[in-house]
């Protein structure tokens, strides 16, 4: 039986882990921190992802642990409709839901599944050679038959194979939040000039919500706080913007500058491989960054079961999957420089043509998206 080594244990690494095992792998995953805790507010989990995660035969756990997402709609700052489409009509599932909630359903899978997932295991490099890979950690090692590397954006792995390159800086900070809210149940995406802000329903009243502006790299929080600098930038905005800022407590307001890398022209090297956002981060656009790194679990999985030359079915894994994703992130990152715009007439511009694009051309744009129909 093959071994797997996965290093990483957020969404990426916790799938794959899952994908491998049903695959007939033994498994092991290390995270470096001591406890798994998963940052962030909500997470849409987009049909393409849902369809690979039926494949695993986790999709049914995943939407019981969320709700259905059946229409997208973009409006400017001022509450005017810019476009709205039917998601649920034309591409089934989309569940969206919160990432401590996903996390759950995929570790309550690797239980029953039997595959340990070590915290405070911190990888700091690893060898291979014809008969296998060590793991190299802080405090030990992990042997197996192959390495995956799917420690995030700023992979140990792929620095080991790649060199040290930084992250690119997208241009904007985004906060993210949650919060209840009583007599609301409108889901949206605002664009105003160098700004965006979201709104996602979990049920139940619950809803996730983040904001973006253009920004300096680096730059430090108002001295006001977090939620006294979104009041100042989203206070004029239509409601409930202002009321969602209003209702998050300051202490559960997170930000982080936003990242993304050049595609690699190779994700992996003999028995390594990346996968998610250590192989191909992207900017949060299009929502695809979770959703692409299901995608990856499920194609590895495919590529390595019931084989047992390792390297030929991680080329061919990275063969399936680096087209798709580059072009990916080069969509979200085109769609994240349109949404930031902030010259007022390039606004006006980018408004109108949204609006007048027949909703037939939007969907088959975002169908190549979601259904892998480019």
């Amino acid at each position: 039986m093959l071994r797997a080594v996965i290093v990483g244990g957020g969404i990426g690494g916790l799938t794959t882990a899952f994908a491998l095992r049903r695959a007939g792998l033994e498994v092991v995953v290390l995270e470096k921190a001591g406890e798994l805790r998963e940052i962030g507010a909500g997470i849409s989990i987009w049909v393409n992802a849902v369809e690979a995660l039926e494949r695993m035969g986790l999709a049914d756990a995943v939407q019981a642990a969320g709700r259905e997402e059946i229409e997208a709609e973009i409006r400017t700052s001022d509450g005017a409709t810019l476009s709205r489409l039917p998601l649920g009509k034309r591409f089934g599932r989309n569940v969206i839901l919160t990432r401590s909630a996903l996390q759950r359903v995929l570790l309550a899978a690797l239980e029953e599944a039997g595959v340990p997932v070590r915290t405070g295991a911190e990888c700091v490099g690893f060898k291979q050679d014809g008969f296998g890979v060590v793991a190299f950690l802080s405090d030990g090692e992990e042997r197996g038959d192959l390495l995956v590397g799917a420690d995030g954006l700023n992979s140990v792995i792929r620095r080991r194979l790649f060199g040290d390159e930084r992250p690119r800086y997208a241009g904007f900070t985004a906060w993210r939040g949650m919060v209840d809210l009583e007599h609301h149940d409108e889901a949206f995406e605002a664009w105003g000039r160098g700004s965006v802000f979201g709104l996602a329903g979990l049920g139940r009243g619950h809803f996730y919500w983040y904001a973006t502006r253009n920004a300096p790299e680096g730059q430090a929080d108002s001295q006001a706080g977090r939620k006294a600098e979104l009041l100042e930038r989203f206070g004029g905005w239509h409601e409930p913007v202002p009321a969602v800022i209003l209702a998050t407590e300051e202490a559960e307001i997170l930000r982080h500058d936003i990242y993304d890398r050049e595609p690699l022209k190779r994700w992996g090297e003999g028995r390594v491989t990346l996968l998610g956002d250590a192989a191909h981060p992207m900017i949060p656009n299009l929502g695809q960054g979770a959703c692409q790194a299901i995608e990856d679990a499920a194609v590895l999985a495919e590529c390595l079961r019931g084989g047992t030359d390792v390297v030929r079915a991680l080329r061919l894994y990275e063969g399936r999957r680096m087209g798709r994703t580059a072009w990916i992130a080069r969509r979200s990152r085109l769609l994240g420089r349109v949404s930031q715009l902030e010259n007022p007439l390039l606004c006006a511009a980018r408004n109108a043509a949204v609006r007048a694009m027949p909703p037939r051309l939007q969907m088959r744009h975002l169908g190549a998206v979601l259904t892998n129909e480019r």
